[in-house]
């Protein structure tokens, strides 16, 4: 068994904390909020107080925070994740964040002697508890395969899609088509052919994209009152999709279709759904349209 630190106790990243706990795994953890990691502490979890004290209690170093501001705090600073690392430790960034931020942390590992692999996740709460997360992994071959026991662990399909940066650019390019889809703006073009430009033009085709979404690596959307919570909520997606269309700007590459599902994204934001799951588009539509009061 290993010891293994996880920074970024949320909904998503503490129910991986315990799947690691499970698996046998000592996992010494942080969280902003440490009352929001009480449960996992009552479960065996170890705490420490800042980023960089689970760093240097663990071989390998897990975070998964909201985006691109919040991995740079975690991450910089005396007390930040970068502070704790020593040659051949091992930084694994769950997080979906700009893919240059992604490649600058990594940089910044490579200066300390350790390692780092950006490996975002797709699925649900519920497809991560029936353990049938998918994980896209970047970063150097050895590293993954390093990785990969704890990684499978957490979900059963971890594919390596490139180098550090490739994995958060294919999930980018992932939420981007689930959100087009969504709309079911297909006459514009197929939605999974905007989906697939920024990460086929960042140096990897779409097979493998087509491959993770054919083996349930997409959330199962449900329409707002389906679900008592939200598995993918409109503020989640909002995050992600301007980094969608900047990764589009940085290769040249228009997403027409992207643009228009964003703005649809803040009416909903506008009219107080921003908590709700992002299905909750077709009601804006709905409301647009003049059919729905």
């Amino acid at each position: 068994m290993a010891d293994l630190g996880f920074v970024g106790l949320g909904v998503m990243g503490g129910r991986i904390a315990r799947r690691l706990l499970a698996a046998g795994h000592a996992v010494t953890g942080y969280n902003r909020t440490k009352s929001k990691a009480e449960w996992l502490i009552q479960e065996g979890l170890r705490w420490a107080d800042s980023p960089r004290e689970v760093v240097e209690a663990s071989e390998m170093t897990f975070s998964m925070v909201t985006g691109t501001q919040a991995l740079e705090a975690i991450t910089e600073g005396p007390h930040g994740i970068l502070a704790g690392l020593s040659p051949r430790k091992l930084y694994v960034d769950m997080s979906t964040v700009s893919p240059a931020a992604s490649r600058g942390v990594a940089a910044e590992v490579r200066e300390r002697g350790a390692r780092m692999l950006d490996c975002p996740v797709s699925g649900s709460v519920v497809t991560l508890e029936e353990g049938r997360l998918s994980l896209m992994v970047g970063g150097e071959a050895e590293d993954v395969e390093r990785a990969r026991p704890i990684l499978e662990q957490i979900g059963p399909k971890v594919t390596h899609v490139g180098e550090n940066g490739q994995a958060v650019l294919m999930k980018i390019a992932t939420n981007l088509s689930l959100a087009v889809q969504m709309l079911r703006v297909q006459r514009e073009r197929p939605a999974c052919g905007e989906g697939r430009h920024p990460q086929e033009d960042g140096g990897r085709g779409p097979p493998v994209q087509r491959d993770h979404i054919a083996d349930g690596g997409l959330p199962r959307p449900v329409r707002a009152g389906d679900a008592e919570e939200a598995w993918f909520d409109i503020d989640m997606m909002q995050k992600d999709l301007p980094l969608a269309l900047e990764a589009g700007r940085g290769f040249d590459v228009p997403l027409p279709t992207t643009a228009v599902t964003n703005e649809l994204l803040t009416a909903a934001r506008a009219l107080g759904m921003g908590r709700q799951d992002f299905a909750v588009l077709f009601e804006v539509l709905a409301r647009m349209a003049g059919v729905e009061d």
